[in-house]
């Protein structure tokens, strides 16, 4: 599970994109968030389950939030200004049967390490996705055994420009942001999600209430850092127990990571992050262009 969101500047204080997103994991597991620094990759490159083609030159400097078991980012930043989050969507295509293949987290560490704007982003996330398929775990195996497959939307984001991807399997949909949306776990571009969404998907109860709760912080022009962080601590979005934006369902799916980025043309991204769940951890602040510098541990 997972809430995204932005706001671009029209919709902003300060006339800056806000990207904000919680990653909602097993409780279990562990998150981290550190420094990929550029760097040049020979030949292929090992993600989580398949070999990739070496990027043709140096990778983007990116702030990164991963699980600490796997190589692909739930969400991050890079140097260039560039911001992506996933999100797990299911479709009427059951990911059960797909081979290993990219993860949605792959994708997203991909991008941000070779994007340079947010329609490039789009560009290389779909170019992979075609080539390669999406397919393998996404979770622990040490925690989930027996793997747990999904698709995924994705939200990417730069200095005033935002898209939306969804998709299922090798299939995608990729839909510009006029000022502000919200992605969360269910497809959303009219079109797809009338096609491939799964009609057993509980949406009503456990998606909905969260999208709807994120689109109301989005109508509340000026859209402030400080909103999206009071959104990201919140329990009160009038679904299941437990399934909230910032989420506590016992031995499922807790927030385990949460990320703000504020995109502005010729400065260096700021950041807000944490790990662990944001109504109980401050946001870690500081300037991307300072991250090389800086000690993660206790983020």
């Amino acid at each position: 599970m997972c809430d995204c969101l932005v706001a671009l500047p029209a919709a902003t204080e300060g006339a800056c994109t806000l990207f904000a997103k919680n990653s909602d994991r097993p409780p279990a597991e562990r998150q981290v968030v550190h420094w990929s620094a550029p760097r040049r990759d020979l030949g292929v490159l090992r993600t989580t389950h398949i070999d990739v083609a070496a990027h043709d030159a140096d990778t983007l400097g990116c702030v990164l939030s991963r699980p600490a078991w796997g190589w692909g980012a739930e969400h991050g930043v890079n140097e260039a200004g560039v911001a992506i989050g996933n999100t797990t969507v299911y479709t009427t295509l059951d990911p059960r049967g797909a081979a290993p293949a990219l993860t949605g987290m792959d994708l997203v560490r991909l991008a941000l390490e070779r994007a340079t704007s947010a329609s490039e982003a789009v560009a290389i996330i779909t170019a992979l996705l075609e080539r390669h398929g999406q397919g393998g775990s996404g979770h622990d195996p040490a925690l989930s055994p027996n793997g747990r497959p999904y698709w995924n939307a994705f939200l990417v984001a730069s200095a005033g420009t935002a898209f939306v991807i969804d998709t299922s399997g090798r299939e995608w949909a990729a839909e510009p942001v006029g000022d502000v949306r919200a992605i969360s776990n269910r497809t959303s571009i009219p079109g797809f999600d009338a096609t491939h969404r799964h009609p057993r998907q509980p949406v009503e109860r456990l998606v909905d209430p969260r999208w709807r709760a994120s689109q109301r912080v989005l109508a509340e022009r000026p859209v402030t850092v400080a909103a999206l962080q009071q959104h990201l601590r919140s329990h009160d979005t009038c679904g299941e127990p437990g399934w909230s934006v910032c989420m506590h369902v016992d031995g499922v799916e807790a927030t385990t990571a949460s990320m703000i980025v504020a995109l502005q043309p010729g400065s260096s991204p700021l950041v807000w992050a944490l790990t662990g769940s944001p109504c109980r951890r401050e946001y870690r602040s500081f300037e991307l262009g300072d991250a090389a510098t800086i000690d993660f541990s206790d983020v």
